[in-house]
């Protein structure tokens, strides 16, 4: 008898793995867990059904936004904190004004040559 592999029979690799998403409530009561600090970390990990590397990454993020609403702290799914947001607004418009720049730069020097 054969034994099993968990690869796929058609493709030959393996299935990907389902991401998990964890409610903003959730985070913020695991990393209350990690910070009343009686109990190591991996335990309170282990007990929540999470790597002990995603807590110290919730814990890092609490951190940094200390102070923030808690929607702010976690906003979720790809959203960006509101200021976080902005920022990323405006240097992408910096970038694109620095470029017209540079255009109206390169025109006006070409110009200038052709008329003389």
């Amino acid at each position: 008898m054969r034994s099993r592999s968990s690869k796929d029979v058609n493709t030959g690799k393996r299935p990907r793995a389902t991401r998990r998403h964890f409610s903003q409530e959730f985070k913020l009561e695991a990393v209350r867990l990690a910070e009343a600090g009686d109990r190591p970390l991996n335990e309170i990990a282990h007990e929540l059904g999470i790597r002990p590397n995603v807590l110290r990454q919730w814990r890092r993020q609490a951190e940094a936004h200390a102070g923030r609403p808690a929607h702010e702290i976690f906003p979720g799914q790809g959203r960006l904190p509101s200021r976080d947001e902005e920022v990323r607004q405006l240097k992408r418009e910096v970038a694109r004004l620095t470029e017209e720049r540079d255009i109206l730069k390169k025109a006006t020097a070409f110009f200038a040559r052709t008329t003389r």
